[in-house]
């Protein structure tokens, strides 16, 4: 059937302004990554023949070469990621060592280094931009690293090392999501889930429907509970029913640590390879390689992390005493001796009592913020806690819905957007092809009325073909090389992703506070794609980027969710369009820095269980697999001391094959990062996609790292007068001109100095979480 397929008819290979999402199918993948894969290749010998140490004969050539397989690949991934099928799922893994062969191949490419390092040579050097700069430095570090001044049989050793670290991986995702979706629990007794909301019953019930109970309702049941991130987290935040959050609560922290599923040997051998890899590219560690192409060194990420862990432990040691005395008072058995799957249940209480939430009408459990409390209780994490840092202040609020219905949350943040960056944002439905009907695509114009970008948002979840969590992604990058007529630059394209709720009958999707926070946060990546003003492909938008820089303007779009204009915009019932109250947006923000100590601690990194590499992004991950910049988001937020030093400790001083077992070292961090230590079977780690799955190897620090930066970046607004619309569009031109517009092309130090008028300090995200004045200690 395949073989069938002609060249000219596959979708893949075709000429098109916007992907074909709607027409490629499983069969037009082999076909179409092969012959791709052949041209390219004859592409490369021509550029290699050819090569000369200038723009037009080395770069351009270059670019085009990596663009071509970026946006195809992309497309074939993407759709696994939306649209999955067994059948699309096995195409991708019979072309994928293809793919990677001639991505090693583009990467350890003699005359292309060669040319490269007689450009930086060349007495001209000095005269070209930033930009030119940073994609040859760029350039020979990444061929460095992608082993091309190894000789021949350490490179065919490190080749070897690289297409093993990539199966591996994609295995490692593959049995944590199988592992996830195995667990079931079939609940016909009504008490044994008292506490769940009606948005967690129904869903619940929709589940029990999907798995042959027919006639299941929210109301009479069966209901079956997951380790999806919806069903498992309001268990472990509502429901009274403590056996049955310890059993929910041990399941999930074991996943992929047992039977065919279990994922500690391919733990050891991902951690041997990245070892062995870093000794052939004459490094004594994998973290040191990581750190090669990112901002930080791992003493300085280390010395991060250490900094907030002290800021962080007192309060977190108040916090669990804080909890123990309430539960007590509430008449709890358990008060003495909380577990981990009494922390996030006991949390939600406290909220509500600490801030009153009872008090107001029709928005009873307005603070809902289970996972806040498991970072307290080392809940265990698909270790993706990727894409996004969402304070672990956001809230799964049942009440709070009706204020936030996706059509005003997204009429609120495009107003934002136009008043921060001078942008319009318009519907632009039926000018791209989609791969579901929920799928929008809108038109970004100038102040003008010109387009300059374009994406597409798959708002809503469907849980039989699409991958957890959230993430924005690149389709294609501006760039000058590629203009579409000839004259101007090709526009940049987007596409952001998210799993909430549909629309149910005639009402709209109707969001919680933390998934707006979502949609924010994804939106904050795209601007950074789609507002670029570089017109150098290979630094435009989000390429380029230092690994621990990218989260800066997301993480910085959070913060307008707390702003009372921006929130107050957005919070209108969806029925009687009345505002939500003013008490309640004090009490909000006033919760904003609840148990901060130790949501700082810990977090913990729920669901998006596969986070597979996702195609070549210009740039190779040093774990062996190319991947993507693209951002996900774990519904959770993510920015753990205790994930981010197990992370480093992993890769810098621990041994494979050892007397210390990868769990002895995470019980040993533990120790200095949780209060409550995690259980003895805890296995958080055989479910650390990000680390293990994805690109964030001795990189899970770049959370905090940005996280520096962002809320040093919105403290900008904050001395100019959030109040003060003139001073928040000047400090909003600024913020576009400089994170948003310079991309890749110059050092994101230097993109930060440009804007801030300093270096960057970490007193704006102490302030913001509430730690600024307690006093610190060195140790537990």
């Amino acid at each position: 059937m395949e073989d069938s397929i002609s060249i000219e008819s596959n979708p893949l290979l075709q000429d098109f302004d916007f992907p074909p999402f709607d027409a490629v199918e499983p069969k037009h993948v082999r076909p179409g990554i092969r012959a791709l894969l052949k041209s390219l290749e004859d592409d490369l010998l021509e550029l290699e023949r050819t090569v000369e140490p200038t723009w037009p004969k080395l770069v351009e050539p270059l670019e085009k070469i990596g663009d071509r397989l970026n946006v195809v690949w992309g497309i074939v991934n993407h759709l696994k990621a939306v649209k999955d099928s067994p059948e699309l799922r096995s195409a991708i893994e019979e072309v994928q060592p293809e793919k990677v062969k001639f991505e090693l191949r583009l990467g350890q490419s003699k005359p292309i280094y060669n040319a490269f390092k007689a450009i930086q040579e060349s007495p001209d050097w000095p005269t070209l931009s930033d930009a030119c700069k940073r994609i040859v430095e760029s350039q020979i570090k990444e061929a460095i690293l992608n082993g091309v001044s190894l000789e021949d049989d350490k490179r065919e050793q490190f080749n070897k090392i690289q297409q093993e670290l990539e199966k591996i991986s994609q295995k490692f995702g593959e049995n944590v999501l199988d592992a996830t979706k195995k667990f079931e629990k079939l609940i016909i007794d009504k008490k044994e889930i008292e506490g769940l909301p009606a948005t967690a019953l129904g869903l619940a019930a929709q589940t029990a429907v999907s798995k042959g109970h027919e006639n299941a309702t929210a109301e009479d049941g069966p209901w079956i509970i997951t380790l999806d991130a919806p069903s498992f987290i309001s268990v472990m935040q509502h429901a009274r029913n403590r056996s049955l959050r310890e059993e929910v609560y041990r399941a999930y922290v074991t996943r992929a640590s047992s039977g065919d599923l279990d994922n500690t040997a391919l733990i050891e051998q991902i951690l041997k390879l990245r070892l062995e890899k870093a000794k052939l590219l004459n490094y004594n560690n994998f973290a040191e390689v990581s750190m090669a192409t990112k901002m930080a060194t791992v003493e300085k990420a280390e010395e991060l992390l250490e900094k907030l862990r002290s800021a962080s432990w007192n309060a977190a040691v108040q916090d669990v005493d804080d909890l123990k005395v309430f539960s007590k008072n509430q008449g709890a058995q358990e008060a003495d001796e909380l577990s981990h799957w009494d922390i996030t249940f006991w949390s939600e209480r406290l909220r509500e009592s600490k801030f009153d939430i009872n008090e107001v009408a029709s928005i009873r459990g307005l603070i809902g913020c289970g996972h806040l409390a498991m970072l307290n209780a080392g809940v265990s994490c698909d270790g993706w806690c990727a894409a996004a840092l969402i304070p672990c202040y956001s809230w799964e609020v049942e009440e709070l819905r009706p204020f936030f219905s996706l059509p005003k949350v997204m009429d609120g943040l495009f107003n934002l957007a136009k008043t921060l960056f001078g942008i319009d944002i318009e519907p632009a439905d039926g000018l791209a092809p989609v791969w579901n009907s929920d799928v929008r695509f809108y038109r970004v114009k100038d102040s003008s009325g010109n387009p300059i970008a374009y994406f597409y948002f798959d708002p809503y979840t469907r849980s039989s073909e699409k991958r957890g969590g959230a993430w924005m992604d690149e389709v294609v990058g501006r760039s000058r090389v590629l203009s579409r007529d000839g004259t101007s630059a090709r526009l940049p394209v987007a596409h952001m992703v998210c799993n909430q709720t549909p629309p149910v009958g005639s009402k709209p999707s109707l969001m919680t506070f933390r998934e707006v926070e979502t949609v924010f946060h994804e939106f904050g990546h795209a601007l950074q794609h789609m507002l670029t003003k570089q017109d150098e492909g290979l630094v435009s938008g989000i390429r380029g980027i230092e690994w621990d820089a990218v989260e800066l303007p997301s993480q910085f779009m959070e913060n307008w969710c707390y702003h009372r204009d921006t929130l107050m915009s957005i919070a209108k019932h969806y029925e009687t369009g009345e505002s939500l109250p003013e008490e309640v947006y004090l009490k909000l923000l006033a919760a904003r820095t609840f148990r901060a100590g130790s949501l700082s601690l810990r977090q913990v990194p729920i669901v998006a269980p596969n986070m597979a590499p996702d195609g070549l992004r210009w740039k190779l991950c040093k774990d062996g697999a190319f991947t993507s910049r693209s951002f996900y988001y774990a519904l959770i937020d993510r920015r753990g001391i205790r994930f981010a030093s197990v992370d480093l400790e992993l890769h810098t001083k621990y041994v494979p094959g050892g007397s210390e077992s990868v769990y002895d070292v995470d019980r040993r961090v533990s120790e200095k990062t949780q209060v409550i230590p995690p259980l003895p079977e805890d296995r958080f780690l055989c479910s650390f996609s990000h680390i293990f799955g994805g690109g964030y190897a001795a990189g899970y620090y770049s959370y905090k790292w940005a996280e520096v930066l962002s809320a040093d970046a919105f403290s900008a607004f904050e001395d100019a007068g959030l109040d003060d619309n003139k001073a928040v569009k000047e400090t909003g031109h600024k913020f576009r001109e400089t994170i948003l517009a310079l991309g890749g092309g110059k050092a994101p130090e230097e993109v930060f100095v440009e804007f801030r008028g300093r270096e960057p300090s970490p007193e704006a995200l102490l302030r913001h979480n509430g730690l600024l004045s307690i006093p610190a200690t060195a140790s537990a």
